[in-house]
């Protein structure tokens, strides 16, 4: 249970598929919440991070039409190929 206004970070990664071992996942993790906890100061049982997997031929229509164009203003980091179809 977490206190009002503290700070509770999630990360939601969408990637093409991917396996990942046990190991890769856990390194994955750790290196994150350290990030993110440094930069929003809070403490890692407070971070949680999802991993989900899209499909290549799914991408546009699931990622880049709608987080990625459509929540530009969210985005702190544009991949290349967005930048590319933008005129």
């Amino acid at each position: 249970m977490t206190s009002e206004g503290e700070n509770v970070p999630h990360v939601h990664i969408r990637h093409f598929p991917k396996d990942f071992t046990d190991e890769g996942r856990q390194r994955l993790a750790t290196a994150l919440t350290a990030v993110v906890t440094a930069h929003f100061g809070t403490y890692d049982g407070a971070v949680s991070i999802a991993l989900e997997p899209v499909p290549a031929e799914d991408w546009t229509e699931t990622v880049v039409v709608p987080e990625i164009q459509g929540r530009a203003d969210l985005v702190i980091k544009k991949p290349a190929y967005a930048k590319e179809n933008q005129s």
